[in-house]
């Protein structure tokens, strides 16, 4: 890879790389600076290829999360020393020191500042002044293809007032606030013009959507964008259960609504779920979950879950793990609970020593594909809505890779014309991670 010595002085050199870390929230935010960098003239690339301007969208909720930042920062520098690079994200917000220190690191934008990240670049790497207006050029081609991706990632709300024990979020995306309803329906037009196929709304508490807005929830959003917009497939990214009710529900009726839930349940023992400050007990969970599959048959429920909470015992534990046999998860996240500075949760003074935590990750990340697996064998024979995102390989062999509107991983060995594509598939078992579809 060729290092870039001099500023780019045509619109035709000028190259931007995003590389995100974490949660569909920061996937939102790298594709809106995506476009934000394109209409000002930069042409998108791989993180992985040289780039004038290069932006690193961070994690912070996990100590892991903080150190693959790092990592991810010095790599870009090695491979690319006269790179601009920027820092920016939950990292950045939470501890903008640390990302500044790190070799190479040009620039450091939290959060708060993200929206004027695309500015900043704009007046130290071109030397136009702050507030330098970002003109809305024409596009020579669609910005997903740009972007390369074929599910376009919506905000819809920002921040949380839970303040979950162990939760960072609060403290570096700040307190709820809801996007006005008629600037969404404008967004997911953008987006289906761009070509996008499938919107997916994100936010931190996407059910408390529209509480601080005048005559709006999260049930009447969804209601406008399928009434006033043409996505095609739209998918909800997490709920939490007692956000969920039946006139809701209701609403997957509409074919476009993806059915697929997830509802973070974190832990099964309810004395674990008071200590988190979680707003639901074990039961309630349970027959939220069973309120989904009565009104939404072959709707999938995915899932996260901490293990090693500060003072859960092996009882408590075993208590959560049984839980998790019965609600029967399409597909789980499992975390060991790592401390973070700033939350409550970080000072109990009962941590679960690593050990045990090790343990007990085993036992619930075994259980995880065991359902997995389950799940996988009952969907076969099953025929599915699946979007074609992208070519590859598959043991060595030329293939396209979906996703089903049950978010399970797909591919074809079909030669096709399939990208950006949404069509019908008959579903066949491979193995606990993977299911083989025929397009039909």
């Amino acid at each position: 890879m060729t290092p870039i010595d001099t500023p780019p002085t045509t619109k035709a050199q000028r190259t931007a790389a995003i590389h995100n870390q974490g949660c569909k929230l920061n996937q939102a935010d790298s594709e809106d600076l995506a476009r934000q960098f394109v209409r000002a003239g930069y042409r998108m690339v791989d993180p992985s290829e040289s780039a004038h301007i290069y932006v690193l969208n961070t994690c912070t909720v996990t100590h892991v999360a903080d150190s693959k930042a790092r990592q991810a920062l010095r790599a870009t520098h090695r491979r690319n020393p006269s790179a601009f690079v920027v820092a920016t994200g939950c990292y950045a917000q939470r501890a903008p020191g640390a990302m500044a220190a790190v070799e190479g690191v040009d620039l450091v934008i939290g959060n708060n500042e993200k929206d004027r990240l695309v500015e900043r670049v704009l007046a130290a790497h071109l030397d136009r002044p702050v507030g330098t207006t970002i003109e809305e050029g024409p596009a020579t081609e669609p910005v997903n293809t740009k972007y390369g991706r074929t599910r376009a990632m919506v905000k819809i709300q920002e921040g949380c007032d839970q303040v979950c024990a162990y939760c960072i979020v609060p403290r570096v995306r700040g307190r709820e606030r809801s996007v006005p309803v008629q600037d969404l329906v404008n967004q997911i037009r953008l987006r289906v013009g761009d070509g996008y196929k499938e919107v997916v709304l994100t936010g931190t508490q996407l059910g408390s959507y529209g509480f601080d807005l005048e005559d709006a929830n999260l049930r009447c959003l969804i209601e406008r964008i399928l009434s006033d917009t043409n996505v095609q497939r739209l998918r909800v990214s997490s709920l939490q259960p007692q956000e969920i009710r039946t006139d809701l529900l209701h609403l997957w009726k509409d074919p476009r609504l993806c059915p697929h839930f997830h509802m973070p349940l974190q832990s099964g023992s309810d004395q674990v779920l008071r200590a988190m400050r979680r707003r639901y007990t074990s039961a309630k969970y349970a027959e939220v979950a069973e309120l989904i599959r009565q009104e939404l048959p072959h709707a999938a429920i995915t899932t996260d879950v901490i293990v090693g909470f500060p003072g859960e015992d092996e009882e408590q534990f075993q208590t959560s793990l049984s839980i998790v046999e019965t609600l029967k998860f399409a597909s789980m996240h499992v975390f060991p609970y790592s401390p973070r500075p700033g939350t409550s949760a970080a000072h109990i003074s009962n941590q679960v020593d690593e050990l045990a935590k090790h343990e007990r990750m085993a036992h619930m990340l075994k259980l995880a594909r065991e359902q997995a697996s389950t799940h996988r064998r009952g969907t076969a024979g099953t025929i599915r809505q699946v979007l074609w995102e992208r070519p590859g390989f598959h043991r060595g062999t030329p293939v396209h890779w979906g996703l089903t509107d049950t978010y399970l991983k797909v591919y074809t060995g079909q030669d096709l014309p399939l990208t950006n594509r949404i069509t019908y598939a008959h579903l066949e078992y491979e193995d606990a991670e993977l299911m083989a579809a025929r397009v039909i």
